[in-house]
């Protein structure tokens, strides 16, 4: 997420496209990387309200850029710091925690979003391929692997699917049409 950059935002197909990470080490401080492995450079689609809510940011900085001259420090990323400089990789958490706070929801760390995200795709019947691609996993496998309890409930769920579709022995009411 810290990773992102504008030239990164297609706002015209409303794509994001990952392709670095920003990390912190007590040693080298924060820094910019490629992302752990080449499947996890990826381009996601997403729907018009967040690509608003990005506009919105955009708006904001571009404000902020402007208003602070040449004190503003020029990163191009999408989630920075007061003066433009590229974020400190523990402070979507702090804010996170007091959004929790605010709107009274319990509060989870931010990777538990990655895993509701892989939870609510797996549930509404996504392939497993298409939910690894998306989390950006290097292989199939560590997608089923990782979420191994959640397919075999949404595969559960499948044969119920089959089973109410095959059976034929319920009487159903016809349907009725307007006259």
């Amino acid at each position: 997420m810290l990773g992102l950059e504008w030239k990164d935002v297609d706002f015209e197909n409303s794509v994001i496209n990952v392709r670095r990470t920003s990390n912190y080490t007590y040693l080298c401080g924060s820094y910019t990387d490629t992302t752990k492995t080449k499947k996890s450079q990826r381009s996601a689609k997403f729907p018009q309200l967040i690509m608003n809510l990005l506009k919105e940011l955009k708006a904001e900085q571009d404000e902020a850029r402007e208003k602070l001259g040449d004190k503003w420090i020029e990163t191009d990323r999408l989630f920075v710091s007061w003066n433009g400089n590229a974020m400190f990789v523990h402070q979507p958490y702090k804010w996170f925690k007091h959004f929790c706070k605010v709107n009274n929801v319990r509060f989870c760390d931010l990777h538990s979003l990655r895993h509701f995200h892989a939870s609510v795709l797996i549930f509404a019947g996504v392939d497993p391929v298409t939910v690894s691609g998306d989390l950006g996993h290097s292989a199939v496998s560590t997608t089923t692997s990782t979420y191994v309890h959640m397919f075999q409930e949404a595969q559960a769920r499948t044969s119920e699917v089959i089973t109410q579709a095959l059976d034929f022995s319920k009487k159903k009411k016809p349907i009725q049409l307007p006259a």
